[in-house]
């Protein structure tokens, strides 16, 4: 019978510490367990509520740890100068001289097409696009500067293309016609 109480203590007390709680029952405790990070109940001591630090630890998710910092060789910035008045940022941040101090950068000009960089790995494929339509001058900036390998070439010009390869000259409103 000894044995037995003990066996029953050390298992609620492993269930305890390896339990993780449903949604349900965090809930109840006063937790949403889908937007509970585990670095917040890292700062439960702080404010004295130490107490329900355990409950929280079963509540939470994992933090996902950054990524490592990723650079690539290569980036163009396409826009259409028609959408410049939409997103003044990234006209300001063009038109500066800001562009110049990153040489692997490619503006391209594409009719329609709101911001997007596209960033190339070094043999010229595409390894991420990203919209940059909320980006500030200062953000762009500081993206390119942390992202886009630094060029040992020593060139101090980056390169603007007027209308994006593949287009064939092929009007993009033909198909919008009725």
């Amino acid at each position: 019978m000894h044995q037995y109480v003990v066996f029953l203590l050390m298992a609620l007390s492993c269930q305890q510490i390896q339990a993780e709680l449903s949604g349900a029952e965090c809930r109840e405790l006063g937790f949403i367990k889908a937007q509970l990070m585990c670095s917040s109940c890292d700062k439960l001591d702080d404010f004295g509520l130490d107490t329900i630090k355990p409950h929280c630890k079963q509540c939470c998710t994992l933090d996902q740890q950054p990524a490592a910092q990723r650079t690539y060789a290569k980036a163009i910035l396409e826009v259409c100068t028609c959408k410049f008045r939409a997103y003044p940022q990234i006209q300001a941040f063009i038109q500066s001289g800001r562009p110049a101090k990153f040489p692997n950068l490619q503006i391209k000009y594409v009719r329609g097409l709101d911001p997007v960089v596209k960033l190339l790995d070094a043999s010229g494929k595409v390894q991420e696009t990203l919209s940059i339509t909320k980006w500030n001058t200062d953000t762009v900036e500081e993206f390119f500067e942390t992202h886009l390998a630094k060029d040992a070439s020593g060139k101090n010009s980056y390169s603007v293309v007027e209308d994006a390869e593949g287009d064939d000259d092929e009007d993009y409103l033909r198909t919008n016609r009725i």
